[in-house]
């Protein structure tokens, strides 16, 4: 019994046996220590080691028997499968520890590939110590796998996708992407296929060989924080509300607004894409933090979207059909266009120019007034142009520009809502003495050549009274100019008032 058991023990227990148990345990401990993830894995591989030195030790037992031949095949496999375990062991500490605290992230393949390796290595040598020559094996399994190869196509793609794939780093673990209809986060990367969670929690498999092949978006990344997600908000404002002040008002609420999940930095952006069947249609352009709740942020920037547009007494465009049955007739609609005449009649009371006007030359202009708004920065006529209108500024705010002799622009003034300019040349004959420009978005009436010269020739005093405002307007304009020239500041007036009157009548042949 003594002699079967020392043969059991010396079978059993080799002379590197005692070394592997060592690093087994050692490595096991500072894995269970370093890497609490990965206890589940160390523990399994730890009992897989345990298993196959009972088996080293069933192999023992056989061989004490004088099942030779069998009990080599045991014994082998088992210390096969126990050095496996080890290596199993020293890669997980390897690529899970050591490597990334000297800033070295391996991709999972890569890790599997190596290991792998070593795997073939270790199997090779031991079959050689065993009296088996690998290199017949391997001559005898090669026919084999070129047939496995041919009828295993589609796998072997996927495969090799799934290492290219990660060996490039064009797809990782934690991505966002997107693959034709299909939205979501990659959960995991294997040899064959690529699992993908939805928002709603749907699992997709797709296979490694269709993402090479196609194109994917991937518009977010778990390690890489500062990755905003620009996203499109869109809605129709109807044409009662100037675009610029639609924009001005939305930027500015969305800008300021305490929005969870809406980045500061890239600002929000409004613009007006295009103009609908009675609306203008706009987006607002800002930039998701995180993608998963993609549909409640949207949700959020909408609300304060309605909410800003509510407060500038501006009305969303919904699709809506309304039956408006109004009994016109001429009455009526002379009635509208009194109202309206009446209001811009009012409007020219205000202003300076026809301030000597009787209540019938007022009508008369304000029957020919022609609406003609500009948004900001808008040119409304340039320095050198030819006269044709004389314009009212009822909102906003104009400036005026100067292109002077040594070649320089300069603003000589701001002209205000009841303000009026252009006066000089619809008088005169006169080209623009300087260019005007909308500083702000402005709503303007014009005035034609001919309505202007109809109510002087009706009158000819308005046009001393007209003459007067022009000439004051004048010096001021020349002194701007000398500042610049450096001419006396105290030299004579180009054109006094006598000058402004006689250049008048001689236009309008009074």
């Amino acid at each position: 019994m003594d002699t079967m058991m020392s043969r059991v023990w010396a079978y059993f227990w080799l002379p590197e046996t005692k070394y592997v148990i060592v690093a087994i345990v050692v490595f096991a401990l500072l894995s269970l220590r370093l890497l609490p993830k990965e206890r589940r894995r160390v523990g399994g591989t730890v009992a897989v080691f345990c298993v196959c030195l009972v088996g080293q030790l069933f192999g023992a037992i056989l061989e004490a028997l004088d099942y030779s031949r069998v009990a080599v095949m045991v014994h082998e496999l088992f210390v096969i499968g126990s050095g496996m375990a080890l290596f199993r062991l020293v890669a997980i500490f390897v690529f899970r520890s050591i490597l990334p605290r000297v800033g070295i992230v391996t991709v999972r393949i890569a890790e599997d590939i190596i290991v792998l390796v070593v795997y073939a290595a270790f199997i090779l040598a031991r079959l050689h110590i065993v009296g088996l020559d690998p290199s017949s094996l391997l001559t005898t399994s090669a026919l084999i796998t070129a047939v496995l190869a041919f009828s295993m196509q589609d796998t072997l793609g996927n495969v090799l996708s799934g290492v290219a794939l990660q060996l490039d780093n064009s797809l990782r673990v934690g991505d966002w992407i997107k693959l034709d209809d299909l939205t979501g986060r990659v959960v995991q990367i294997h040899w064959r296929q690529t699992t993908i969670r939805t928002r709603n929690s749907e699992v997709v498999i797709v296979p490694n060989s269709q993402l090479m092949r196609g194109k994917f978006t991937v518009f977010g990344r778990a390690d890489i924080r500062a990755w905003p997600w620009r996203r499109w908000v869109w809605f129709n404002v109807t044409y009662d509300s100037p675009p610029t002040l639609v924009i001005q008002k939305v930027e500015a609420t969305i800008s300021t607004a305490e929005i969870q999940n809406v980045a500061r930095e890239p600002a929000p952006t409004c613009v007006l894409m295009e103009f609908g069947p009675g609306y203008g249609r706009y987006a607002l352009r800002y930039w998701m933090l995180d993608p998963q709740p993609d549909d409640p942020t949207d949700s959020a920037v909408r609300v304060h979207i309605f909410a800003a547009l509510q407060r500038a007494g501006m009305q969303l465009a919904v699709p809506e059909q309304s039956l408006h049955i109004t009994k016109e007739n001429d009455a009526y609609r002379e009635s509208v266009r009194r109202r309206e005449i009446d209001r811009r009649m009012a409007d020219l009371r205000k202003l300076e120019l026809f301030s000597g006007l009787q209540e019938e030359e007022l009508r008369t202009i304000g029957e020919r007034m022609v609406y003609a708004p500009f948004a900001c920065g808008d040119v409304i006529f340039h320095q050198g142009d030819a006269p044709h209108w004389l314009y009212l500024l009822a909102v906003g705010e104009a400036e005026v520009w100067m292109d002077l002799p040594d070649h320089s622009r300069q603003l000589f003034r701001s002209v205000h809502a009841g303000s009026t300019f252009g006066e000089k040349g619809v008088l005169t004959g006169e080209a623009r003495r300087a260019s005007v420009i909308a500083r702000t978005d402005v709503v303007c009436y014009r005035l034609d050549q001919s309505t202007v010269e109809e109510v002087i020739r009706s009158r000819p005093e308005i046009a001393e009274a007209i003459a007067e405002i022009l000439a004051r307007r004048e010096i001021e304009m020349d002194n701007f100019v000398r500042q610049f020239s450096g001419a006396p500041a105290d030299g004579p007036a180009t054109h006094p008032k006598a000058g402004i009157l006689a250049m008048i009548k001689d236009f309008l042949e009074l």
